[in-house]
């Protein structure tokens, strides 16, 4: 088990963000909240919209990367320009689920061109007059306001995001969300010589990489791995999942510390089979060079 301090130095807190600061604004407040130097939120929130909001702090930070690979949900409040019926709203978001073309908007973080995007689900849970309440889960980088813009449009009615609350961001749901205000007072205990509460609000970032298929290293392998070089068949103890070319992976050590997401270059099975070959390209390392011996006899 992680010391405190060593969550501290490379753990997810998720924070339920308000409705007003940014979301960077809240990433500061938690640095000086934890007293840490590095923190780094993932996924952006708009100023007005609220909910869930990854923070990591320290080596973690890295591993918020892996949510460009996880879906969202949210749930929002639409607001169409003229009168629409619930029946053809529900047909409407039939058609803007799968695959959907996106331009995002004109004050946002990414460079204006149109992009493809997925909905896995659109789900109408109630409406008045002209104000339709729905969930949304899609993959990363989907902006809700284009979409409902783009559905008054396909309806010929217009309309407009009226309200927005992120309920999830890959693994991580409102029921782990904390307010500023409970990481605080888990602060305070913990100064005080209480470290329980603290310790519940700080999540490894394994529970990231959790999401997908992955490869065990020997423990050889690991160092190098941290090094940024690629896997060999060599270096794999074991294979947990369906792991098919091209797909990307997660790699761990045998005690379950997270290492590494790569590309897969060869399928689970050609990897436990193979007697050589380079198994995975390493994207992003998060574990530090040197946890591990770079040269271990074999266990």
């Amino acid at each position: 088990m992680r010391t405190l301090q060593e969550m501290l130095e490379s753990s997810i807190i998720v924070i339920d963000k308000p409705a007003g600061p940014s979301s960077h604004q809240v990433t500061s407040w938690v640095a000086d909240i934890l007293g840490t130097e590095r923190t780094g939120h993932s996924g952006t929130l708009d100023p007005a919209v609220s909910g869930v909001l990854p923070i990591g702090t320290g080596y973690a930070v890295r591993a918020l990367d892996v949510m460009n690979y996880l879906p969202k949900g949210y749930v929002c409040v639409m607001r169409f320009h003229s009168d629409v019926t619930p029946s053809s709203v529900d047909e409407m978001f039939g058609r803007f689920t799968g695959r959907i073309y996106q331009l995002p908007p004109v004050r946002s973080a990414v460079r204006r061109e149109r992009r493809i995007r997925e909905i896995y689900s659109l789900h109408l849970l109630e409406s008045r007059d002209r104000l339709f309440l729905f969930t949304v889960t899609c993959q990363a980088g989907t902006y809700i306001r284009t979409l409902c813009r783009d559905i008054g449009e396909a309806m010929c009615a217009g309309a407009q995001m009226e309200e927005l609350r992120r309920t999830s961001a890959g693994p991580f749901t409102e029921q782990d969300a904390v307010t500023l205000q409970r990481l605080e007072d888990a602060v305070f205990y913990w100064k005080n010589g209480d470290e329980r509460m603290l310790r519940s609000l700080l999540h490894p970032y394994e529970r990231l990489l959790s999401s997908f298929p992955s490869i065990v290293l020997k423990d050889s392998a690991v160092d190098s791995i941290c090094h940024g070089a690629d896997l060999t068949v060599k270096g794999v103890s074991g294979i947990n999942g369906t792991i098919r070319r091209g797909a990307t992976i997660a790699l761990f050590t045998r005690q379950g510390e997270g290492v590494a997401i790569a590309r897969a270059l060869m399928s689970g099975d050609s990897a436990l089979n193979s007697g050589s070959g380079v198994v995975c390209d390493t994207l992003r390392v998060f574990m530090r060079p040197g946890t591990y011996p770079r040269f271990r006899k074999k266990q």
